[in-house]
């Protein structure tokens, strides 16, 4: 049976492609910003493109912090994508200005050092072992970036040794930043999964297996 997948349309993201993207690897995709429907869904994707501040405020809006606050609590499935994962942690800081983030992480968002921003293109990643969303895909395997701010130092660590690290996986333009990250039911890629053509479908396929 296929798994029904919400994604969360509040204002910002590439929400027809990443439907598409989803409903060739096989979900029952439904895009819609209504609370219930998102709560419920098997899965939660929330994308997201721009500003991390008009994200924020976009996702505020409808009540989607709450949403993903809810669904974790219940160990139930959620995937971010772009600024989508970036929201995810605790504040993110443009131009100055640093806004609240849903706080699921701790750490900030911060502009990347390098020669040439936005990184945009393809660009390899370095995933651990373990990984789930990477299974299966060469260590030579790319995605495709667009963003000029990113996660460069990775904050969380289990508060009981009886719990599972978290899997991190980076990439590097001009520095090191976090490119994905599975911890339990929250997982998040800073890539477009959606743009990413048959790797991309894989690591869909891959979360899906999760849900």
């Amino acid at each position: 049976m296929s798994k029904n997948i919400v994604v969360l349309d509040y204002g910002s993201g590439n929400l027809r492609s990443a439907e598409r993207a989803l409903a060739r690897v096989g979900a029952d995709v439904t895009v819609t910003a209504d609370f219930d429907a998102a709560l419920n869904a098997d899965g939660l994707v929330v994308p997201g493109v721009g500003a991390f501040a008009a994200c924020m405020a976009g996702l505020k809006g409808v009540h989607g912090d709450r949403v993903i606050g809810r669904r974790l609590a219940g160990g139930r499935p959620v995937l971010g994508i772009c600024v989508g994962m970036q929201i995810l942690f605790a504040r993110g800081v443009e131009h100055g200005v640093e806004t609240e983030g849903c706080g699921e992480w701790p750490g900030t968002v911060e502009r990347l050092e390098a020669p040439v921003l936005p990184h945009m293109g393809w660009n390899t990643v370095k995933a651990p072992a373990d990984s789930v969303l990477f299974a299966g895909l060469d260590a030579d395997t790319r995605f495709y970036f667009v963003h000029s701010y990113g996660v460069r130092e990775w904050e969380l660590q289990p508060a009981d040794p009886g719990f599972a690290a978290p899997v991190v996986t980076w990439a590097e333009h001009g520095v090191p930043f976090v490119a994905a990250a599975e911890n339990g039911p929250l997982m998040a890629t800073q890539f477009h999964p959606e743009k990413s053509g048959d790797a991309g479908a894989a690591l869909l396929r891959n979360w899906l297996e999760t849900v």
